[in-house]
């Protein structure tokens, strides 16, 4: 996410942290680097000349020349301006008294529509509301059977009737919402390839009519600077309340979300960062702004990992494997568990891109992911009694493993060569920092 755009934003603050005293020119320079740098991203030309003189009123009105350390005060400043741009603070849904809470999602086709529904009602459910979705995309071929099928997936129902009126369709949910005790409502509505006249009547007429609380245009991020255009339009006709980001994953260059909330003045509530439905975050600007600097977003990773580790390490379960621990009984059951932990927390390019300096050191590598497939194979093809007890593993079932697992014996040894290399930092580790040890468990590679 953004890997582009934070390399080359540390190529330019190189330049200025060379400097132990600043000019006025210095920093006319250094300037000219970031706008540079913002216009490659794909960042509006308005947002980023009023960006850039913002930068330098602030760094001016600080006194940056006769500062001990110049360069990190223009950075600072950077980062607080970064942040003011997409918004400041997190914005959340916001819902009525009534019931059901409606949420209209809208944007063109082809922008993530149904899928972010659907996304979106997983999430809400884990937030305590109980939601319903309804398929009001009655033209686009398939667009309802996706919707069934995508809410099938996440056991959230799907309103839908063979009525072909997006406004009766949501009408009806409605009614199905209230007598199901469904509290929140999630209309999908139709889009287009472009912008036209036929699709805006429709939306007005649902807003109109369904009176809803949340009114969320969903936009492509990798499309950059079409993006704002197609933003302003909806947001000139429908005053919606929020934008979510899609395909952020992707090879997005940042034009999108560093531009569209300052030309439509309007939150970014969420971003999709992923294919599977619950690959959604909400957007905090302060910690965008952060992975876009390269400082990481280490509360994101925190509260995904808390997320995950609470169902899986109770008390009595850290209690049971501090146990095995003191008496070095740590095996490779308690290794695949640590393993498929790491694996829920998301694909190890997310989980790397939120710490610090790790998009560095990887220098825009792709993260393989093969190798902890390969030792989570080769554990197991492991017998349960080879697993309680490694010193078993002779030749014959190493051998026996490989086969099973698809590797070689020189992949099995490896793995249990580096799993005897963890035992022994286990018992060279201070009773202490124990509960550090499960929450930082590393992946070993191979």
């Amino acid at each position: 996410m953004f890997e582009e755009l934070s390399n080359k934003f540390d190529k330019v603050f190189s330049f200025i942290r060379g400097k132990g005293k600043v000019t006025e020119a210095n920093i006319d320079e250094f300037l000219r680097e970031v706008r540079r740098v913002l216009l490659d991203a794909d960042v509006n030309y308005k947002v980023v000349k009023d960006f850039i003189q913002d930068v330098k009123n602030n760094v001016l009105s600080q006194n940056v020349f006769t500062s001990i350390n110049p360069a990190q005060l223009i950075i600072n400043t950077i980062n607080s301006q970064l942040i003011k741009l997409m918004g400041e603070k997190r914005t959340d849904i916001h819902f009525s008294n009534n019931i059901p809470s409606v949420i209209m999602v809208v944007g063109l086709q082809g922008s993530g529509k149904t899928t972010f529904a659907a996304k979106l009602a997983n999430y809400l459910r884990s937030k305590g509301r109980s939601p319903a979705m309804a398929a009001c995309d009655v033209y686009r071929p398939a667009a309802i059977e996706q919707l069934i099928s995508l809410g099938k997936q996440v056991n959230i129902p799907v309103y839908s009737d063979d009525s072909k009126d997006p406004l009766k369709i949501a009408q009806n949910a409605s009614d199905y919402c209230r007598q199901n005790f469904k509290d929140t409502l999630i209309v999908d509505t139709a889009g287009r390839l472009a912008i036209d006249e036929e699709m805006m009547r429709e939306v007005e007429t649902l807003k109109a009519e369904l009176n809803p609380t949340e009114i969320l245009f969903v936009v492509d991020a990798m499309t950059g600077q079409d993006a704002v255009n197609t933003a302003k339009e909806f947001h000139n006709r429908l005053d919606y309340d929020g934008i979510i980001l899609t395909k952020l994953d992707g090879d997005t260059r940042g034009g999108a979300a560093l531009s569209i909330r300052a030309v439509v003045t309007k939150p970014i509530k969420f971003v999709g960062i992923g294919e599977k439905l619950d690959a959604i975050e909400p957007f905090y600007p302060d910690r965008m702004a952060g992975r876009i600097m390269g400082h990481g977003d280490l509360t994101s990773l925190v509260e995904k990992a808390a997320e995950i580790l609470p169902q899986e390490l109770d008390e009595k379960k850290l209690k049971k494997l501090e146990e095995k621990l003191n008496k070095n009984k740590f095996d490779f059951n308690d290794f695949l568990d640590q393993l498929q932990q790491i694996k829920k927390m998301g694909p190890l390019s997310q989980i790397l891109s939120m710490i610090p300096g790790a998009d560095k050191m990887l220098k825009g590598r792709e993260v393989d992911e093969k190798p902890m497939k390969k030792v989570e194979a080769v554990i197991t093809s492991m017998t349960f009694k080879e697993r309680e007890n490694p010193n078993i593993l002779n030749g014959s079932r190493r051998r026996r493993i490989a086969a099973g697992s698809g590797t070689t014996i020189q992949d099995v040894n490896r793995v249990i060569k580096q799993f005897h290399e963890m035992q022994r930092m286990i018992k060279q580790m201070k009773k202490g920092k124990m509960n550090n040890f499960l929450k930082n468990f590393n992946i070993p590679n191979i």
